[in-house]
C-alpha cells in the first residue's frame, strides 16, 4: 500500500510564485523542455541539483545528483547565482543557509518531508527546555528553526561517527527521527531519547513481506537506510546513506540485491551496474509501491522549468535564523569523519559549473 500523503504546513521561508509569475497555461505545450530548462540554465548562471529520490528524467539533466547536504556544499562551492534544488524544502533551506547570496528556488514549494513536519519548531522548543542536560542531537531532515534549536545536525552517513564524538558524561536528545536514533543508540550504547517521528516511505516497509522475498532470493544481500524500523534494519546487511547504498550494492559481487529505501535511486544502481537485479523492499501488502516518495514525486520537469523562468518558488531565510540554523551545520562538518571522494553523482549531461 503507497504510504499517506499528509497535508504539510508550507514554512514561512519559502516564498510561492506571485500572481503575476507565468503558469504552466501560458507557456507553449510543443516546447523542447530540455532545451528550455539548459537555456535558462545559461542565462541565469544556475546549477541545477537532483536528489537520488527524483524522477529519472530530473536526475539526468541535473549537474550534480546526491545526497542533500553533498549537493548544498557542492552548489555553495560554484559560482552560480542560481540553485535550482530538485528535492524537499529543508534541502533547499539548507543550500540557502550555506549559500545566503544565492537565489535558492524549487519547483514545488509542497514537496515537504514526513519528518521535518512531524517536528515543529514550537513543540520542539518546548520539549527541548524539558531536557536541559540533553545534547540536541537533530537530523537534516528538519526545518531551518528546529535547526536553529540544536546543538549539531546529523546526516545518516556522518550520525554514528558524531555521537560517539559527544561527551560521554552527557545524554542525547535526538529528532526527529526515531528509528535512525534507535539505530544509532544500539551502534553506540548511548544515553538517547527521542523525538516522535518517522519517514512516511522507511516506516512502510514490511518485516513479514521482506523475510518472504528473502526466502525467495536467499543469495541477494540486503541494503537497508537507517531510517527504516528496527524490523527491517535486523535482516540487513548493509546499513547506510543512500550514497553507501549505492556504493555497496555497485561494489558487491551479487547479481541480485534487495534494497529498502526509496526506490528512485534505482536509476543510478542501474547506471552504475547495468547487468544487475535490483529488487524493491516491499511493503505490507507485498508490493514495493510505498518504495516511493510522495512529496520527491511532485517534482516534475514542467515545474523545474516554471521555477527558473519566475525564480520562484522561493527559499528566504532571515539572517537572525540563518545564522542560528548555521552553527549547528558549522559543528556538524567539523566532527564529521573525512569526506570520501565523489560524494555525488555528476549527472551524465556535464552542464554544470564546475566546483570552485
Amino acid at each position: 500500500m503507497a504510504a499517506d500523503m499528509t497535508p504539510l504546513i508550507v514554512p514561512d521561508t519559502v516564498i510561492p510564485a506571485g500572481p503575476e509569475a507565468t503558469s504552466w497555461t501560458d507557456v507553449d505545450p510543443t516546447i523542447d523542455l530540455w532545451a528550455e530548462i539548459d537555456r535558462l540554465r545559461k542565462e541565469k548562471n544556475a546549477v541545477i541539483l537532483a536528489h537520488y529520490y527524483q524522477d529519472p528524467e530530473i536526475q539526468d539533466l541535473a549537474d550534480f545528483v546526491g545526497d542533500s547536504l553533498d549537493l548544498s556544499r557542492k552548489a555553495a562551492a560554484t559560482e552560480a547565482d542560481m540553485i535550482v534544488f530538485c528535492g524537499v524544502r529543508f534541502m533547499a533551506e539548507v543550500a540557502k543557509i550555506l549559500s545566503p547570496t544565492k537565489t535558492v528556488v524549487l519547483p514545488d514549494l509542497n514537496a515537504g518531508c514526513s519528518l521535518e513536519e512531524s517536528c515543529p519548531p514550537d513543540d520542539f522548543a518546548k520539549f527541548v527546555a524539558q531536557h536541559p542536560d540533553h545534547i540536541v542531537v537533530t537530523y537534516i531532515n528538519s526545518s531551518a528553526r528546529v535547526k536553529a534549536l540544536s546543538d549539531v545536525i546529523v546526516t545518516s552517513s556522518n550520525a554514528e561517527h558524531i555521537v560517539r564524538n559527544l561527551p560521554a558524561d552527557r545524554p542525547i536528545l535526538f529528532a526527529p527521527d526515531k528509528h535512525l536514533g534507535s539505530y544509532i543508540q544500539r551502534q553506540t550504547g548511548r544515553d538517547m531519547i527521542f523525538w516522535d517521528g518517522a519517514c512516511i516511505v522507511h516506516d512502510m516497509f514490511s518485516e513479514r513481506e521482506l523475510v518472504k522475498l528473502k526466502a525467495r532470493h536467499p543469495h541477494a544481500p540486503v541494503a537497508a537506510h537507517p531510517e527504516c524500523h528496527e524490523g527491517i534494519l535486523k535482516h540487513a546487511d548493509h546499513v547506510g546513506s543512500t550514497r553507501s547504498i549505492l556504493d555497496y550494492v555497485v561494489d558487491h559481487p551479487a547479481d541480485t540485491v534487495i534494497v529498502a529505501t526509496e526506490q528512485h535511486i534505482f536509476h543510478q544502481m542501474q547506471k552504475s551496474a547495468p547487468g544487475k537485479t535490483f529488487l524493491a523492499a516491499p511493503g505490507a501488502d507485498g508490493t514495493c509501491n510505498c518504495a516511493n516518495c510522495p512529496y520527491m514525486e511532485l517534482n516534475t520537469l514542467e515545474k523545474l522549468y516554471l521555477s527558473m523562468v519566475n525564480e520562484a518558488p522561493r527559499v528566504e531565510i532571515n539572517e537572525d535564523l540563518r545564522l542560528k540554523a548555521l552553527k549547528p551545520l558549522e559543528k556538524m562538518l567539523e566532527m564529521s569523519p573525512p569526506a570520501k571522494a565523489n560524494q555525488e553523482t555528476k549527472s551524465q549531461n556535464g552542464k554544470g559549473k564546475a566546483a570552485a
